[in-house]
């Protein structure tokens, strides 16, 4: 027996890490060829709490302001953002550094974090019920000498220090480890307000990680399975679990993924999350620097999004609407965009024009464009507005009057399967529910060959669809 599977929710938590910043791979890399000097220009143009929290693209992304909002706000966003505004909010909440640094020491199962005695004492509450290691200030100097990693500003004070999880083990060196337990946190930080505030006295029976960690050891690198090492942090007992790897397609692979569980009837509640890349943290800092920004790249994103059998109310994932990138699709763009965005409406008999949104790789500007990126997002929707034209369906002219109508301003962090279309969720669900929308496809695209292990790039698509009851 099988039932329409729907996305009843989805909640995403942004945690404000300046001090983690030095440890995203471009700065460290930076720092290594470079010096000190680096660290000090990173720390002059960190951001604070309130003016994270009051960025109006975070706004979007915790649900307190609609994406369409951003179309008619000037950009630069940092410079026409409000001093104040609330930190959370109906799709998450932007959480502050103590508050992730207390959820760090809860993911440290294995012990290795070495904390700053003093850190301890001032975290107080955060931190009690933790079973926390402590050391000296000459301790923790001593252990960064023997190949532990500082956990916040090398130069300035931080939290402590995290140690090998083994010193012959590459992919147990401490920086590994702390990315790795940095994702741990985030996950869990959005599952446990997702289910604080969805149905949380109904058990989840299956949790599918989808981020772009690789947790393992030596012998298997990528062997993973973070979606369980989530789901024992926020609390959850019911659940198995298993990780979906596409790069960043990989949110929605899994979200196809965990509606076909829950169509066939095989579990009834599925959440699909992930955590934020650390590695990611600082990426085009150099490009802020020159431009004379703050360093954007301060956040990292967890989500966790709640797919379930049909309630009569949510909107419904179309799954004979799903669609894959094959090996013989070819990869240029405009074959990405017919194959993952025309061809599966086209066999249910709808136009491009059908789709009030696309939901695409929602990629912050105000981050890629001063580093030579450009705008992500509307090179996608301009791709999509040409198909239409060559359809017929518009004419040449009416391009741009297509995207505004159809796309959506980028806002999300540049955390890398984070804002691959499931950022645009909570609206999509609002706005589906409430009756303003009847479709909406969420596009993703993959990068394979990141990997060396082919040229391939990958793709996955579907269509949510307002749920008549």
């Amino acid at each position: 027996m099988t039932t329409r599977p729907v996305i009843r929710a989805a909640r995403f938590v942004l945690a404000h890490v300046p001090d983690l910043v030095y440890a995203g791979s471009k700065p460290r890399r930076e720092t290594a060829a470079r010096g000190r000097d680096v660290r000090a220009q990173i720390r002059s143009r960190l951001r604070t709490f309130r003016e994270a929290v009051a960025y109006a693209p975070h706004q979007v992304m915790i649900g307190n302001q609609a994406p369409e909002a951003l179309w008619d706000l000037p950009r630069p966003w940092h410079l026409h953002s409000p001093a104040e505004a609330p930190c959370e909010g109906p799709a998450g909440a932007v959480v502050d550094q103590p508050t992730f640094y207390a959820w760090l020491a809860r993911a440290d199962t294995a012990r290795l974090i070495r904390f700053d005695e003093a850190f301890v004492a001032e975290a107080g509450p955060l931190v009690r019920g933790a079973d926390l290691a402590t050391a000296s200030p000459d301790a923790l100097r001593s252990a960064v000498a023997s190949g532990a990693e500082p956990i916040g500003d090398p130069d300035g004070r931080g939290i402590g220090v995290l140690l090998p999880g083994h010193a012959q083990d590459e992919s147990l060196a401490a920086r590994v480890l702390l990315e790795n337990l940095a994702t741990k946190a985030t996950g869990a930080l959005a599952l446990r307000r997702l289910l604080d505030g969805v149905a949380g006295d109904e058990p989840v029976d299956f949790l599918l990680g989808c981020g772009e960690e690789a947790v393992g050891d030596r012998y298997q690198r990528g062997g993973g399975n973070l979606a369980k090492a989530i789901g024992e942090l926020a609390g959850i007992r019911t659940a198995g679990g298993a990780d979906v790897k596409a790069f960043c397609a990989g949110p929605v692979h899994a979200l196809i993924i965990a509606g076909s569980l829950v169509a066939s009837g095989l579990h009834r509640r599925v959440v699909v999350v992930a955590g934020g890349s650390l590695a990611k943290l600082g990426m085009k800092f150099l490009g802020h620097l020159a431009s004379g920004y703050p360093i954007l790249e301060d956040v990292l994103a967890g989500v966790a999004i709640d797919v379930a059998g049909d309630d009569g109310r949510s909107p419904i994932i179309n799954l004979d609407a799903a669609a894959v990138h094959r090996v013989g699709d070819g990869g240029a763009p405009h074959q990405m965009a017919a194959v993952l965005t025309q061809a599966p409406l086209r066999a249910r008999g709808l136009r491009l024009s059908d789709v009030d949104r696309f939901a695409v790789e929602l990629h912050n500007p105000d981050i890629t464009e001063p580093a030579g990126a450009g705008d992500v997002p509307q090179r996608n929707y301009k791709m999509i507005a040409a198909l239409a034209a060559q359809a017929a369906e518009i004419d040449r002219e009416g391009i741009p009057a297509f995207v505004r109508r159809h796309g959506l301003p980028g806002f999300s962090p540049t955390q890398g399967h984070i804002p691959s279309a499931i950022p645009y969720l909570p609206h999509a669900i609002a706005g589906l529910t409430t009756g303003r929308c009847r479709r909406v496809q969420l596009i993703a695209k993959g990068s394979l060959f990141l990997g060396r292990m082919t040229e391939m790039a990958d793709g996955a698509s579907f269509l949510l669809e307002r749920n008549a009851g």
